[in-house]
């Protein structure tokens, strides 16, 4: 059933459609399938694998990561404040920037699908916007002050608010996930982080502005 999910998510990609998890109950069985399906999706689409997301409950994990789409998404259920890294040759990060992840579902049922099921589907990606890239350097990121204003909500002020304590420090589950089959990576490839905050919901396309001290912000 591997085979035939890929090829249904491939299709909503390019067609727009959704999906019923009940229609594939048992399909994605772990993690493993779980990745085997975001693997064969992103070929079946032709992304260049240049942009991921990873991130993690603490510290020591566990992670989660998945290839992010290329092209940004239109129809919402959210977006995330989070800050992207920009990676060298060897998965060491050169550059860092304000990132607004935005969220989406080729499920119907949406963020209520199972766990494993949003995961195949790129953990409920829909792309990736990022501000201006700057040299990364290690920030007082427990303290670090973050707000976003998204149009017709209240603007969210806040300090801190990132599961790992230092974005960075997602880097190496992502490097030993992202070259696991002996594909190596490519300097200049982006990583996004994980969010801060939580998820921030929308309905439609997102208009807003995203701030963190030190990083400067952007507007949406």
């Amino acid at each position: 059933m591997i085979e035939d999910l890929i090829q249904a998510l491939a299709t909503c990609h390019r067609e727009g459609g959704q999906l019923m998890a009940a229609d594939w109950a048992g399909a994605v069985r772990d993690e493993a399938d779980a990745y085997a399906v975001q693997d064969g999706v992103a070929q079946a689409l032709g992304w260049p694998l240049d942009r991921w997301k990873s991130g993690g409950a603490g510290p020591q994990g566990p992670f989660s990561h998945s290839p992010v789409n290329p092209v940004a998404g239109g129809a919402l259920l959210g977006v995330e404040a989070e800050v992207a890294l920009r990676v060298d040759a060897q998965g060491r990060p050169e550059a860092m920037c304000v990132a607004v992840e935005l969220v989406a579902s080729r499920w119907q049922e949406g963020l209520a699908a199972p766990a494993l099921l949003r995961m195949a589907d790129f953990q409920s990606n829909a792309g990736l916007l990022l501000g201006a890239w700057q040299p990364y350097r290690p920030l007082d990121w427990a303290a670090l002050e973050w707000r976003l204003a998204l149009a017709g909500q209240d603007e969210v002020v806040r300090r801190g608010g990132h599961s790992l304590a230092d974005p960075a420090a997602v880097l190496p589950a992502w490097l030993t996930h992202a070259t696991r089959h002996g594909r190596p990576h490519a300097a200049g490839t982006v990583v996004t982080t994980g969010a801060w905050g939580g998820l921030h919901p929308v309905s439609g396309v997102a208009h807003g502005r995203l701030g963190f001290a030190g990083l400067g912000e952007f507007s949406f």
